[in-house]
């Protein structure tokens, strides 16, 4: 089945850097509109970025200028960079890809703290 695979992420003091992974398999991952997605406790899960087919990409207000979200098609990955973090931005991050008129793919989710 299709699976969507998290990694990168961790503790990290405020201000510093991390980038996050997400490994694709099962799936023409060239036609996907790739994203991800954050849920802090207590929280809605929200979108952080998402970079089309065609590499147009959307970022939440919150992120824009310090995030940066890639794809690598001949990896099937996507990755969002994610510099000058603040605690707010601690959550854990899901991968997401979504085709009109197909099923929509999540990952489990990897883990991300900010300490202040």
């Amino acid at each position: 089945q299709v699976q969507l695979v998290e990694s990168g992420g961790g503790l990290v003091q405020a201000g510093g850097s991390l980038r996050l992974s997400c490994a694709a398999s099962r799936i023409t991952f060239s036609i996907y509109t790739m994203g991800w997605y954050r849920q802090a406790p207590g929280k809605q899960r929200e979108l952080v970025a998402a970079i089309s087919s065609g590499y147009s990409t959307n970022y939440a207000d919150s992120v824009k200028g310090r995030f940066t979200i890639s794809r690598d098609n001949a990896k099937n990955t996507v990755y969002l960079q994610m510099n000058s973090l603040k605690p707010e931005d601690t959550a854990v991050y899901y991968c997401n890809a979504r085709l009109n008129g197909r099923p929509e793919y999540w990952g489990r989710g990897t883990q991300v703290t900010v300490s202040s």
